[in-house]
């Protein structure tokens, strides 16, 4: 018989939420099983057949990529008409260092996040996808749950994952400086569903959710229900999102005279030289990038 609900449990972050958790659910009465990845990407494919069996809540646990991988294996499936939100399960998050978990409140204990699994409330929240180009110039299409990156932030995904994980906070304020140090900073032509101009890209965030980098507010007006991306793009110096560090982490950089806002369903950056494109803390690949939204896509719970 297959349980209500599946626990998939990231690589990296997941283990360590993962006792506490199964104590907090064990004592709500939930009945679960446990699924484990053993590297990026694992969750893709156990998420779609959790789906295919009927699991009715697949719940993501440990960080941003994992909750990518689990949302790709939920509605990624390549066809024409994707499934509706009533025909998929519901999405759970369980990680405090989840970033989409921070929008709703959800970056908690385990037992404040058992409660939330186990109660009867559910939000009906957009997906954003990614279209760009694989390093070798083939087509890639990802779903993402909280923010897409190009420039900036994509490089320091890149830099960072060549990291061991135990360099921790030290580790990512070198892949930040590294990826300053490194980024292209060039004019390019950013065009949203309303318009266009060509600016000088230092960083193109397109967010889904509010939080990105461990709890940067970097999109205080992203709302995931709301049918648009809050489009930011930092048009300033190199250091301009590293100076920026904590009026980014409160939510007070904005407005900004060299960060331009947009609220759209739609945004597309095409520089003359490619820059890096990443999803959710995946990096994808390079620009040519368009993402755009689905609408009212999945159930999270909330």
């Amino acid at each position: 018989m297959t349980a209500a609900a599946r626990l998939l449990v990231g690589p990296r972050h997941g283990r360590a939420t993962l006792p506490a958790l199964e104590r907090a659910l064990r004592g709500a009465g939930l009945d679960y099983d446990v699924a484990l990845a053993r590297r990026p990407g694992d969750a893709v494919g156990m998420a779609r057949a959790a789906r295919d069996h009927g699991v009715e809540l697949v719940v993501a646990v440990g960080g941003d990529p994992t909750v990518h991988d689990v949302v790709n294996g939920l509605l990624g499936d390549g066809g024409d008409t994707p499934p509706g939100a009533g025909d998929l399960p519901v999405l759970g998050v369980a990680g405090v260092d989840c970033d989409f978990a921070r929008t709703f409140g959800l970056d908690r204990g385990a037992d404040v996040v058992a409660r939330h699994l186990t109660g009867p409330h559910t939000m009906t929240v957009d997906i954003g996808e990614v279209a760009c180009a694989a390093p070798d110039g083939r087509p890639v299409r990802r779903l993402f749950a909280n923010v897409a990156q190009v420039g900036w932030g994509a490089e320091l995904v890149r830099h960072r994952r060549r990291l061991p994980a135990w360099t921790g906070r030290v580790g990512n304020l070198l892949a930040a400086w590294t990826a300053i140090s490194t980024l292209d900073r060039q004019e390019a032509e950013v065009r949203v569903a309303h318009t266009a101009a060509t600016l000088p890209v230092v960083a193109l965030v397109a967010a889904n959710g509010q939080f990105f980098s461990g709890g940067m507010k970097v999109a205080p007006r992203a709302l995931p229900d709301d049918g648009r991306l809050n489009v930011l793009v930092f048009t300033g110096p190199r250091s301009q999102v590293f100076t920026l560090t904590q009026p980014l982490l409160r939510g007070e950089h904005l407005p900004h005279p060299q960060i331009t806002e947009w609220q759209s369903p739609r945004v597309t950056v095409a520089p003359a030289r490619p820059l890096a494109v990443e999803a959710d803390g995946r990096l994808l690949g390079r620009t040519p990038a368009t993402v755009t939204l689905r609408r009212r896509a999945l159930r999270v719970k909330v």
